[in-house]
C-alpha cells in the first residue's frame, strides 16, 4: 500500500541521517583529537541530525490524560482513546515533516495541522483538565510548521482559541494553558528557525570555501599554461638556434646557451611566485623577452609605445598578452615580421600585436598550428580563453584573428583608472 511505501522511505531516511550523523561524529571526534595534539583551533561539533525525533519527548504532556483513560476516570474511554490515538498520530506525521521544507510547507502537512487542531478542541472541551495540556502540544507542532509571515496571526489565533477552551472547563487556569500554548508555538518556531539558518549558513561557508579551492587551481593552472607554454618556446627556440651555430659560430651559440639559462632561472622565479600567488608580470620585461624571442627564430620584432604610464594591474593584464601572443607567433605563424604597439588615452590603453604570417595561429600552444572556427571570432584556444576571461574581468576586451591584409592580430582593450583584479570572479573555461 502507498502509506506503507511511505513510511518505510521515511525510515530509510532517518537511517540514512543517522548513518551520516555518526560519519560526522567519527570526523568531529577524529579531529578534535588532532586539534588538542597540535594546539590548533577546535573543530565545529556538526550536532544531532534535524528529524522529528527531536519533538517526540513533548508527548509526554499527554502522559497525564493517558493515566485518566488508563484508570478508567474519562466517560467514553472508547472515544477519549481513538481521540488521543489520532493526536498522537496527526502530531508525529506533523512534526517530523516539519524538518523538510517542502514536505512542511506541502498541502498534507497544513490539512493534518488543521485536524489536529480540531481533534485537540474537541478532546479538550470533552474532557478538561489533563487534556488541555494538548494546546501546548498544538502550539508546539504549528511553530515547528508555520515559519513564515503568518506565524504570528496563527499562533496568536491558536492561543485565544486554547484560552476560550480552557476558560469552558477550567475557569481562570485557562491563563496557564494559553500561556503555555503562546510559548511553544513562538519558542518552538525561534529555535528551530535558528537552528535552520545555521545549517544553511554552514553548508554555504562549505560551499564557499569548495569555491575558493576551485578558483585556485584554475588560477595556479591557467598560470602554469601561461608560464611554461612562453617559457619552453622560448627554449625550445634558443635551443635549435644554438644547435644550428654550434659548427660555425661557437660564441654566438653559446651567447643563446646562456640565454636559455637566463630564461629557465627566471621561468623557476615566475613560477615560484605564481604558486604563492603574489606575481606581478611587468610590462617591460615580457617586451624585452618577446624582443629576444622573435629575434631567435628570425622574427624581426618592432615596439612602438605611447601615451600616460600604466599602474601595475594593467601592466601585468598586457604582459600576460605580449606573452601570450608572442609565444603563438614564435610557433604557428611562420612570421618574418611582428609588430607590437601599445597606445595610451587617459582612459584607455591599446594593445595590438600584428605579425605578417599565415594567419594559423590557434592560441592553444599545442603546436598544432591548425586555425579553429573560435580563433576567427577572436576566442582562441586555452591561453586566449583565458586571456579573455582576465579581461573582461577587469572592464576590457581581447579581440584575436587573422589580419584583412593577411597576417594575424590580437588586440586587448582595458581602462586606465580604477581597481583592475588580475583574476576572474569566474572560470568558465581553462
Amino acid at each position: 500500500m502507498s502509506w506503507m511505501r511511505g513510511v518505510t522511505c521515511q525510515i530509510r531516511q532517518w537511517q540514512k541521517a543517522r548513518a551520516r550523523w555518526r560519519a560526522d561524529m567519527e570526523r568531529f571526534k577524529a579531529e578534535q583529537r588532532a586539534a588538542r595534539r597540535s594546539g590548533g583551533k577546535m573543530p565545529e561539533n556538526p550536532g544531532p541530525p534535524p528529524t522529528g525525533f527531536a519533538l517526540l519527548p513533548w508527548l509526554l504532556m499527554g502522559l497525564g490524560a493517558f493515566s485518566n483513560l488508563f484508570q478508567g476516570e474519562t466517560p467514553n474511554p472508547w472515544i477519549g482513546g481513538l481521540g488521543l490515538l489520532a493526536f498522537n498520530s496527526l502530531y508525529v506525521y506533523v512534526t517530523f515533516r516539519a524538518f523538510v521544507k517542502e514536505t512542511r510547507e506541502a498541502r498534507s502537512t497544513r490539512v493534518a495541522l488543521a485536524l489536529m487542531g480540531l481533534v485537540t478542541c474537541g478532546l479538550a472541551a470533552g474532557y478538561g483538565g489533563s487534556w488541555l495540556y494538548f494546546f501546548p502540544l498544538l502550539g508546539l507542532a504549528t511553530g515547528a510548521v508555520l515559519r513564515g509571515p503568518w506565524l504570528g496571526k496563527i499562533g496568536f489565533g491558536v492561543t485565544v482559541l486554547a484560552a476560550v477552551v480552557s476558560y469552558f472547563r477550567a475557569g481562570w487556569d485557562a491563563v496557564n494553558v494559553a500561556y503555555g500554548t503562546f510559548l511553544s508555538t513562538m519558542v518552538t518556531a525561534a529555535i528551530l528557525s535558528l537552528s535552520e539558518a545555521v545549517r544553511e549558513l554552514r553548508a554555504a561557508r562549505e560551499e564557499l570555501a569548495r569555491r575558493a579551492v576551485e578558483k585556485e587551481r584554475l588560477r595556479f593552472s591557467r598560470d602554469l599554461h601561461d608560464l611554461l607554454g612562453h617559457t619552453l618556446s622560448v627554449i625550445v627556440v634558443k635551443s635549435e638556434a644554438a644547435r644550428r651555430l654550434a659548427h660555425r659560430d661557437l660564441d654566438a651559440a653559446l651567447v643563446q646557451v646562456t640565454d636559455i639559462e637566463s630564461v629557465g632561472r627566471q621561468a623557476l622565479t615566475e613560477i615560484r611566485e605564481a604558486v604563492t600567488g603574489y606575481r606581478e608580470g611587468s610590462l617591460a620585461t615580457e617586451l624585452d623577452g618577446a624582443r629576444s624571442a622573435l629575434s631567435a627564430v628570425g622574427v624581426e620584432p618592432v615596439v612602438r609605445q605611447s601615451g600616460p604610464p600604466l599602474v601595475p594591474q594593467t601592466e601585468a593584464l598586457l604582459g600576460w598578452v605580449v606573452r601570450e601572443a608572442v609565444t603563438n607567433v614564435v610557433r604557428h605563424s611562420g612570421a618574418t615580421r611582428c609588430e607590437i604597439t601599445l597606445d595610451g588615452t587617459p582612459d584607455r590603453v591599446r594593445l595590438t600585436i600584428t605579425d605578417d604570417g599565415n594567419g594559423d595561429e590557434d592560441g592553444d600552444g599545442d603546436g598544432d598550428g591548425a586555425p579553429s572556427a573560435s580563433s576567427a571570432l577572436g576566442i582562441g584556444g586555452t591561453g586566449l580563453k583565458g586571456l579573455t576571461e582576465r579581461l573582461t574581468a577587469a572592464g576590457g576586451s581581447l579581440r584575436a584573428g587573422p589580419s584583412p591584409r593577411g597576417g594575424f592580430t590580437v588586440t586587448a582593450e582595458l581602462p586606465v583608472e580604477g581597481e583592475l583584479p588580475t583574476e576572474p570572479a569566474e572560470l568558465s573555461v581553462l
